[in-house]
């Protein structure tokens, strides 16, 4: 057989095998349209899928399902899809996602004491808590116990932003896909930032008021520079963070936030709870990781603003955490003291003597239940209204409401110092 021969024959092999190859994918896209197209299976799914760049680049529902489901009679051997499936197609962000704050959503959820007092349904059922932390990644375990409960999502990750499936880019760019999580009691960062300036300008600017050149932020903006799935902040979720500031009286007002949080002892000592911090990157735990998350914003903000303007406007957000931790630390040590004298009882699941602020809802008294509340809810709102340029939440939604917790709170210590000293009560 001559070269000439040897080519063609060795072209209709390939022809041959790519036509054998798009007829199995059809045949297997075709299997499962035929049946979950029907209007009493999930018709909707299909139209969703055949809408996505998936089906236009023939990622067939076995890629991210497996195979071995093939009829309503085994719809128990469906395969979840995990980030790692995701990863086959986009390891590079799957990769940043992993690093990132997102993927230990899940580990900070569990690693709160109040969680495990709470209904199953609101955990791995994901109807409270677990359905913004079910982002988070998962082992193994965990994934074979939402499995034994009969749970059959809340396990693939990616698809809490590119939501299924039409697994969107698009639909995950946009300020409202974060709005779901990232909303009310303890982080109402939608709210604060849609009402802010940079969302105003942003809602003005998709409604053709503004023109597309005009600076306007979105969420993804600051906190996905360049589209990093990494997404941290430099002063995490609680702002709490190591070294501690120069500042003496800071730096006193921070030890009694890590003693609240059960991180330090009373007598400032670390404490086990201090690895599942660490473990769950809850904050920063030195200059350096702190350094790196302030440089990318800065660098963010630089785009619109001169860099000695951002900088300046970070560091006023930095001392309304000073301000803030000033009258947390004050509410804290009023009712350290009702422990102390032996007015408050220490409720039999603290491991110490000391208010636990991670109990949430669970704290055991009504002072205690304000003192939650003005960590996680107005504390929160202060700090973080500042850092979203939203000056209304800081100040009424936030500073305003802290002084008002202090003030109920030493005058309901005065009144339980007044019961004990008058009758002895607890």
């Amino acid at each position: 057989m001559n070269r000439k021969s040897l080519s063609s024959a060795f072209a209709v092999l390939v022809y041959l095998a790519l036509v054998f190859f798009v007829a199995g994918v059809a045949t297997a896209e075709n299997a499962c349209v035929t049946c979950h197209a029907k209007q009493d299976v999930t018709p909707i799914q299909v139209k969703d899928w055949q809408a996505s760049k998936h089906a236009a680049n023939g990622v067939t529902c076995d890629v991210c399902h497996g195979t071995a489901h093939t009829s309503a009679q085994d719809v128990d051997k469906v395969s979840l899809p995990t980030p790692d499936v995701c990863a086959q197609c986009h390891e590079d962000k799957v990769a940043e996602f992993k690093r990132g704050k997102h993927a230990l959503a899940w580990i900070s959820m569990n690693a709160m004491p109040a969680t495990h007092y709470q209904p199953m349904e609101l955990i791995e059922g994901q109807k409270g808590c677990g359905s913004c932390h079910g982002i988070g990644l998962k082992s193994p375990e965990d994934i074979k116990k939402l499995e034994a409960q009969g749970i059959k999502h809340g396990v693939a990750s990616c698809d809490a932003c590119h939501t299924r499936h039409t697994f969107s880019a698009e639909e995950a760019r946009q300020p409202e896909a974060c709005a779901t999580c990232h909303m009310g009691f303890d982080h109402p960062q939608w709210e604060m930032y849609s009402t802010s300036k940079h969302g105003i300008r942003y809602e003005l600017k998709r409604k053709g008021v503004l023109p597309e050149t005009a600076a306007a932020p979105k969420c993804q903006t600051c906190h996905m520079q360049n589209g990093n799935h990494e997404v941290r902040t430099a002063w995490g979720f609680l702002a709490v963070r190591l070294p501690m500031p120069e500042d003496k009286q800071w730096a006193a007002d921070r030890v009694t936030i890590l003693k609240a949080l059960g991180v330090l002892d009373p007598d400032g000592k670390p404490t086990a709870r201090l690895e599942a911090v660490k473990a769950a990157d809850i904050a920063r735990l030195d200059q350096a990781s702190w350094q790196k998350e302030r440089d990318k914003m800065v660098a963010t903000c630089s785009q619109c603003h001169s860099e000695s303007f951002a900088k300046a406007e970070l560091e006023k957000s930095d001392q309304i955490i000073r301000q803030a931790d000033r009258l947390m630390a004050e509410a804290i040590e009023t009712v350290a003291g009702l422990y102390k004298d032996g007015i408050l009882k220490k409720p039999d699941s603290y491991a110490y003597a000391y208010p636990d602020l991670l109990t949430f809802n669970e704290a055991a008294t009504g002072i205690e239940q304000d003192l939650f509340e003005m960590f996680l809810k107005h504390r929160m709102r202060t700090f973080q209204g500042s850092f979203h340029a939203n000056p209304d939440y800081t100040f009424w939604y936030g500073w305003n409401e802290m002084r008002k917790d202090l003030t109920k709170i030493k005058e309901e210590a005065e009144l339980l110092r007044h019961r004990h000293a008058m009758h002895g009560e607890k």
